[in-house]
């Protein structure tokens, strides 16, 4: 049995190399008539997705309403993958794009050219509307993609994926463009893991369980999807109308994703004005406080904070809070806590802002704006493979330009090196 699975997933990923060969090369134009069809296929076929979701839902183990909102998909949901599709269409393709070009004293002329990663392997968890924006952003960006979802979602992101390869069949494109390994075997996984030789790329999208896993595993370049621990700090200048709203905003909005913010921070010259309303408004919306000695003055219902509490990822209606000195307490606070992921700071001093710019060591930062913009979409990318904590290659959103490499081209007219 694991021979047979190691030898199916081996296929896969050869096909998927052999295929790569073909998209690298193909026209934007071919390219984006393909996405167009998939996502009317999305939409044209979604009873059989939410049929197949409804699978998942109803077997899942886990009921949590924050687990069960991230497997959960609608009509609302499927028109956002296929919006999400179209949106890629509209980006400008960066496969050949001349990054940089010069001369050299011998003659040559030499080309910095953006070209595809070859075969990227995605592993991720949860969300099925994942499976839609890896296959358009990798195809767009002249990848071949090996998806390897949750078993959690299996159900979903089979029948998501089997429309999708519908519309790669349709266009007469290779076997192994796009791929899927169907199968809840966590086996699948460490196989994935060791071809090195066909993949050059992984991608974990989940909880830190699994990218420590992945890390650990691989044999292949990893590029880290790691836990969002964000941030917001109001200021002793802040707006705090603004920075109430900012908060509730990017806690309450959808706290079960990673630009959600896990940590408020409060200047304490701002914390006995501020504190009050801000802590009922989170109580009425069921927000659960886990707060420093000062926080625990203002509300006697609020919990204690432990040290844990300020390192920990949520992804619930529960939230740390702490009131601090000044900025540097703020700043230190959030580069020895956080996760390098999406932190904001409320402030109308642009002297605060410009220093919290500079010196939290983050993907994204934030002045007088809520974490919960931190995605691909939001930011005018398209789609995303996901939001990238490691400091190499890519950073942040990871959409189209993320997923591409370089190659040098040089022109010559006969040079020799003497």
């Amino acid at each position: 049995m694991k021979q047979n699975l190691k030898e199916k997933i081996e296929n896969i990923a050869k096909q998927a190399l052999a295929a790569s060969r073909t998209l690298a090369t193909l026209s934007s134009s071919v390219k984006n008539a393909v996405l167009k069809d998939m996502a009317s296929a999305l939409l044209s076929k979604q009873s059989v997705i939410l049929k197949a979701n409804q699978k998942d839902i109803a077997k899942s183990p886990v009921k949590n309403k924050a687990f069960i909102d991230r497997l959960t998909l609608t009509q609302g949901t499927i028109k956002q993958m296929a919006d999400s599709l179209l949106g890629i269409v509209k980006l400008q393709d960066p496969v050949g794009e001349l990054m940089r070009g010069w001369d050299t004293a011998n003659g040559m002329r030499i080309k910095k050219v953006r070209c595809p990663i070859g075969v990227v392997a995605i592993i991720y968890e949860s969300r099925p509307n994942v499976t839609s924006d890896c296959i358009g952003l990798c195809f767009k960006s002249g990848n071949s993609v090996i998806l390897r979802g949750g078993s959690e979602a299996l159900n979903s992101n089979l029948a998501i994926f089997g429309v999708l390869d519908s519309c790669i069949k349709k266009h007469g494109l290779p076997n192994g463009a796009i791929n899927l390994i169907a199968t809840a075997d966590r086996l699948a996984v460490d196989i994935l893991l060791k071809l090195n030789n066909y993949i050059d790329l992984v991608i974990p999208r989940g909880g830190e369980e699994l990218i420590n896993k992945v890390v650990r595993s691989s044999r292949i370049p990893v590029i880290k999807h790691y836990k969002g621990i964000c941030h917001v700090y109001v200021d002793d200048r802040a707006d705090l109308n603004m920075a109430e709203k900012i908060c509730f905003n990017a806690k309450v909005q959808r706290p079960g994703v990673c630009n959600a913010m896990e940590s408020m921070l409060v200047h304490r010259d701002v914390a006995a004005r501020f504190l009050p309303g801000m802590l009922k408004k989170f109580l009425d919306a069921g927000v659960e406080i886990r707060g420093c000695a000062i926080t625990q003055k203002v509300a006697k219902w609020v919990k204690v904070a432990q040290e844990k509490d300020y390192r920990t990822e949520y992804l619930d209606l529960i939230l740390s809070v702490k009131v601090v000195d000044d900025l540097d307490a703020a700043i230190a606070h959030i580069n020895n806590y956080g996760s390098h992921h999406s932190d904001s700071i409320i402030t109308d001093d642009l002297g605060s802002a410009e220093k919290f710019l500079k010196q939290v060591d983050s993907a994204c930062v934030y002045v007088n704006a809520s974490t919960r913009f931190t995605d691909g979409f939001q930011f005018g990318m398209g789609a995303e493979i996901g939001i990238s904590t490691d400091k190499l290659h890519a950073r942040g959103p990871m959409a189209l330009e993320e997923l591409t490499t370089y190659k040098y081209t040089v022109y010559g007219a006969g040079q020799v090196r003497s």
